[in-house]
């Protein structure tokens, strides 16, 4: 309750506040409210001092902008009721009248000089340099954005860090680059009230001599002593707390992201060295033996350098940046250079901005939609995918590559989409011909400008970004089973047992190995099956394993189970061509099947192979399958081997047996393969 009224409570103070500081400007102030403000100035300044140098990051003091106003204001509305005072009634209260006595003697002369020589302090050296930080750190900050926000993007994109982590680390780039530009222009007031400070004593001296000799009939003296004590009061008061508060802004703005907070930080890192502590001790002796100079303190710091100094050698403490020559390097952990993505994407320095969110490009964007697509598509995860740039690579060029190895490669032109239409189609006008990188369809290279003039010819025209996206998901789908793993697999049955863990533990791994269930899973990503449906998966694997163990057989077990999802993932609900295979050629088949590691082979002479594949390609050809894969129906037992036999005619070539079809399958048989006589 407390805490929820809390936030609403500050806010009210706040707001009173500065609209109590404007008033205060307007309206007159008792000597000894002025006295309470005065006080309340210093106090808060010493606040502000020490928290800055207690605040280990710049953003953990995020107000500090929006502070120094409201203390800049503070203070010239104090000056505005000082100056008031002093000239209605010579007197100010007693805060100022003692600064202007006590602190300075009640020497008007040395007052001033005193005064002068704060603001001097305060305006060259504190303030001048802190806004110069400022200003370099925020045009830097600005500058380092787009390149920070690619790297959180890149990590997202990789899985290092999840939405909600990536959304924190965008957030706190773009307060830190609001923070550095608001702190420079806070700056300002700082600056701007140092010279406010000089006009005031100015006006107060000058005002005060007119005012007590012209209207309270005061002599010179009396004046001086007056006024002029009261003024220098005034002024120390006053630019003593803005000195303060320079020196909080000067360490907000020098103050770089540290493990503890600056006291710490700075004694550290002064005693980490002992050679350094040494030579200084070393300095200070030679220094306290010169004739006329004071020997003892000379003495006595060179005895504080010294002795932590002797305490680290004791210890066998070395800063870390100079080893030990008697000591042996520690090995490198060459860990990190060991190459654990699975997929990566390689650009020349000439597609980079396609990877950089600050010059536009989606490339990232892109890469995560193929990450989700493959969900929705293959009911599998996609592993992180690494963009980075090769310069061994041209500047257009681009390399897919899979566990090291380049899988798909491609070169883009600067300036210009890729038009891909059919073959029929008038190439466009100052096109260049090429081919899709991905499927390799003829395609053509055209002018940004005229994109809406060659998709009214028919053309689909595609962003480089797109380019590589899409030759990504063709990678990602040709080679699904060399990126579903042990490790997939099992996020995948952790998933399955959150909602069915009676299931998952009777299947693993009493009934199966995981990495049995990993080849029959592979075996049907092999064949473009989806995993849409793992609760089916593994109840036909917990059924079938009580018979064999077998891959191939528990794949022909899942694949009758799935009869549905073969169905509607080829198609075949809205009526498929097909061609079938002659029953003597799947005996002649199966009389010549042998078992091997990766399926069944089929061991015929190449005579007969090369016959079987022609009449199969004869047969294709007849297929209208209109962009679709063309289907070929055998008998189960010799399906994963008909299958081999037709990639090497036809690769892409849906098989299926006549038990894969469910009673709602539409499919139509124009013909038979088998060996032409």
């Amino acid at each position: 309750m407390n805490q929820s009224r809390a936030p609403r409570f500050t806010d009210i103070v706040l707001a009173g506040g500065v609209a109590a500081v404007v008033m205060a400007m307007v309206l007159p102030l008792p000597a000894f409210l002025l006295d309470l403000l005065l006080s309340l100035n210093l106090s808060l300044s010493l606040v502000v001092l020490f928290t800055s140098i207690y605040t280990r990051e710049p953003l953990h003091f995020s107000a500090m902008p929006s502070l120094l106003l409201v203390t800049t204001l503070f203070r010239l509305a104090l000056n505005v009721s000082a100056t008031r005072l002093i000239l209605l009634q010579g007197y100010a209260g007693q805060v100022i009248e003692s600064f202007g006595r006590f602190v300075v003697g009640g020497n008007a002369l040395v007052g001033f000089l005193v005064f002068l020589i704060i603001v001097v302090i305060q305006f060259v050296v504190i303030t001048r340099g802190a806004e110069r930080v400022a200003e370099v750190a925020a045009r830097f900050t600005l500058d380092a954005m787009p390149g920070k926000q690619l790297a959180i993007d890149a990590d997202l994109n990789a899985g290092l860090v999840g939405e909600e982590e990536a959304r924190r680390r965008r957030t706190e780039v773009e307060r830190e680059a609001d923070f550095y530009g608001a702190m420079d222009g806070a700056a300002k007031f700082v600056k701007g009230d140092a010279i406010a400070g000089l006009i005031i004593v100015t006006i107060d001296l000058v005002g005060g001599f007119i005012t007590g000799m012209l209207q309270r009939g005061l002599t010179f003296e009396q004046a001086l002593a007056t006024y002029s004590l009261l003024t220098v009061g005034d002024g120390l008061v006053t630019q003593i707390p803005a000195l303060l508060i320079s020196a909080a802004t000067g360490f907000i703005v020098t103050r770089a992201a540290g493990e503890s907070d600056l006291g710490q930080d700075i004694a550290l890192q002064l005693t980490a060295n002992p050679r350094a502590l040494s030579l200084t001790a070393g300095a200070l002796v030679l220094l306290g033996l010169v004739p006329g100079l004071p020997t003892l303190p000379f003495l006595v710091l060179a005895a504080v350098c010294v002795a932590p100094a002797l305490a680290m050698r004791r210890g066998g403490g070395q800063h870390a940046a100079e080893p030990s020559p008697s000591r042996r390097a520690p090995p490198e952990d060459v860990r990190s250079l060991i190459d654990l993505d699975p997929l990566e994407v390689e650009l020349g320095y000439g597609l980079l901005a396609l990877a950089d969110p600050g010059q536009g490009g989606d490339l990232l964007d892109r890469v995560v939609q193929v990450r989700r697509q493959a969900v929705l598509e293959f009911g599998m995860t996609v592993p992180p995918v690494r963009i980075r740039d090769n310069l061994n690579l041209g500047p257009q060029h681009y390399a897919i590559k899979l566990r090291s190895v380049a899988v798909g490669e491609g070169e883009l032109m600067a300036g210009r989409c890729l038009a891909i239409g059919p073959e029929d189609l008038d190439p466009p006008e100052d096109a260049i011909a090429t081919h899709d990188p991905a499927f390799g369809l003829p395609a053509w290279w055209v002018h940004r400008t005229a994109v809406h003039r060659v998709e009214a010819l028919g053309y689909t025209v595609v962003e480089p970004s797109a380019i590589i996206a899409t030759h990504l998901s063709e990678v990602v789908r040709r080679h699904a089973p060399d990126l579903f793993g042990r490790q997939e697999l099992q996020a995948l049955a952790e998933l399955v047992r959150e909602r069915y863990p009676a299931l998952v533990d009777d299947l693993l791994p009493h009934r199966l190995a995981l990495g049995e269930v990993l080849r029959v899973v592979q075996n049907l990503l092999r064949e473009g099956i989806p995993l849409r449906d793992p609760v089916g998966i593994f109840e036909a694997l917990a059924d079938g394993s009580a018979s064999t163990r077998d891959p191939e057989a528990l794949t022909a077990l899942v694949r009758r189970r799935l009869r549905r999802q073969l169905r509607v993932h080829f198609e075949l609900d809205r009526g498929r061509r097909a061609v079938t295979v002659d029953p003597e050629a799947e005996q002649r088949i199966l009389e010549n099947m042998l078992a091997g590691d990766d399926g069944p082979l089929v061991r015929l002479d190449p005579p007969s192979l090369r016959a079987f594949q022609t009449s199969l390609r004869g047969q294709l050809c007849r297929l209208d399958a209109r962009g679709r894969a063309p289907v070929v129906l055998c008998s189960g037992p010799v399906r994963s081997a008909v299958k081999r036999l037709a990639e090497g005619a036809v690769p892409g070539t849906v098989v299926l047996a006549y038990d894969e079809l469910d009673g709602s399958a539409r499919v139509e048989s124009i013909g038979m393969v088998g060996w032409n006589p």
